[in-house]
């Protein structure tokens, strides 16, 4: 039994994919703030009650291989989309760099908080693993 058979981290596992795929779309919306015309692109908010609605109707599939799989299973689900910042400028480019920055500070503040609970979440269960009355 490995850790992704443990829905608690399954679902964690899920949300750092999303905040590590939702950094790199921050970090090419940077990249392109002086490309005429680029329209910044982001991710939809990740919900964990959508992640367990799915994994509970079965639309979630772990594997490749398994009957059902996806393109979007195979990469992991997210599909970026166009998310125009709160300016435009007259080339068309619509990337506002103090947005991005705030976008990206939410998100590694989302990724440390995932990172510590899992930490949290691995040391409950290396404590519930050991016999009663031996210290780790």
């Amino acid at each position: 039994m490995g850790l992704d058979d443990i829905p608690l981290f399954s679902m964690l596992k899920s949300k750092m994919t999303y905040v590590n795929a939702r950094q790199q779309l921050i970090a090419q919306n940077v990249a392109n703030a002086d490309t005429p015309g680029y329209t910044p692109q982001d991710l939809k908010p990740f919900s964990f009650a959508d992640m367990a609605q799915a994994s509970a109707t079965g639309l979630l599939v772990n594997q490749p291989g398994h009957i059902g799989a996806s393109t979007a299973v195979k990469t992991g689900g997210l599909k970026p989309e166009d998310m125009p910042d709160t300016e435009a400028r007259l080339d068309g480019n619509q990337v506002v760099l103090e947005d991005q920055m705030n976008k990206m500070t939410q998100a590694r503040i989302d990724y440390e908080t995932a990172v510590d609970f899992y930490e949290q979440s691995m040391n409950m269960i290396t404590q519930a693993s050991h016999a009663p009355g031996k210290s780790a």
